[in-house]
């Protein structure tokens, strides 16, 4: 009876102090540990340190601590996602950009059979510092062509062993593994995020950067050049429309000859220019008629 009632006072302060995580975070996070080796997921734990506080809770704790904190609109339906093995991130960082932190902060491993690539896998030419033995026929199987030098098995080429989103065969992950070639990439992903009452499903959180960036540029630009075109006046526009204001004035005072400080040297050299066109055009017409 004394064991049982440690267990349940145990359980009952580890209740309170999710909720207060709960209480002291903005966001609230989700994701998957499928696949994530306890030391992989210390290196991550290290490389968000000071971002978020990582936690791994049992699901009948985390549904009792959800239904304690009534100023978390619809945090319960987090327990939606509560599918397999989980981990919880408590930060006040923005989803998306968590998303970011995660994806940066996945670690590469080796492979086991049926692992998939995280990236064209490429084996380079050189020394494999095997010696000759059992090695040769085990790459050989999986394609690379070798040779023996200096006691030692080389690679002849660079060889692609494995495309990017392929399975990696039964044959492929010990030669790679022996090698030293870590071709598969192990982290957190989000299964969900919640923030200020909204839920977020982990698909929707990814986004393309520099495909973002790109289109970001190519909207300011196109609103920029509208915002010209149509004389919009604003903080951005008005240095600009009063140099091309400045330039469409200097341009028509050149064009109907208004001299001002600006441009007499100009309208000079226009009409310097133009009595030299005249000039060529009479001595030519002269030459004409002295042939006739």
């Amino acid at each position: 009876m004394a064991e049982q009632r440690q267990i349940l006072v145990e359980k009952s302060k580890e209740v309170d102090e999710i909720k207060q995580l709960l209480k002291e975070h903005d966001v609230i996070a989700l994701a998957s540990l499928h696949k994530v080796r306890a030391a992989q997921l210390q290196a991550i734990r290290k490389k968000l340190r000071d971002r978020a506080y990582l936690r791994t809770i049992k699901n009948t704790l985390i549904k009792r601590a959800i239904k304690d904190v009534p100023e978390k609109p619809n945090i319960e339906k987090l327990e939606d996602h509560l599918v397999g093995s989980t981990i919880f991130l408590f930060t006040g960082v923005n989803p998306f950009k968590l998303t970011l932190l995660l994806e940066r902060s996945k670690v590469t491993t080796t492979a086991k059979a049926g692992d998939i690539a995280a990236f064209d896998v490429v084996v380079p030419a050189g020394n494999t510092g095997q010696p000759p033995g059992p090695i040769i026929s085990q790459l050989g199987a999986v394609g690379l062509k070798t040779r023996i030098e200096s006691g030692s098995v080389w690679i002849s080429q660079d060889t692609t062993v494995a495309k990017e989103g392929e399975a990696i065969s039964e044959r492929l992950a010990p030669v790679l593994s022996k090698l030293g070639i870590k071709p598969v990439e192990t982290g957190l992903s989000l299964k969900a995020v919640y923030e200020e009452g909204l839920i977020i499903a982990g698909d929707q959180l990814h986004i393309d950067v520099e495909k973002t960036k790109l289109s970001i540029e190519e909207a300011h630009q196109s609103a920029l050049t509208l915002a010209l075109n149509s004389v919009y006046i604003s903080p951005v526009t008005i240095e600009l429309l009063l140099k091309q204001a400045n330039r469409d004035a200097f341009n028509l005072s050149i064009t109907e000859n208004i001299l001002t400080k600006e441009t007499t040297p100009d309208v000079l050299r226009k009409a310097h220019g133009q009595m030299l066109n005249l000039k060529s055009l009479v001595e030519r017409r002269q030459r004409d008629l002295q042939k006739d």
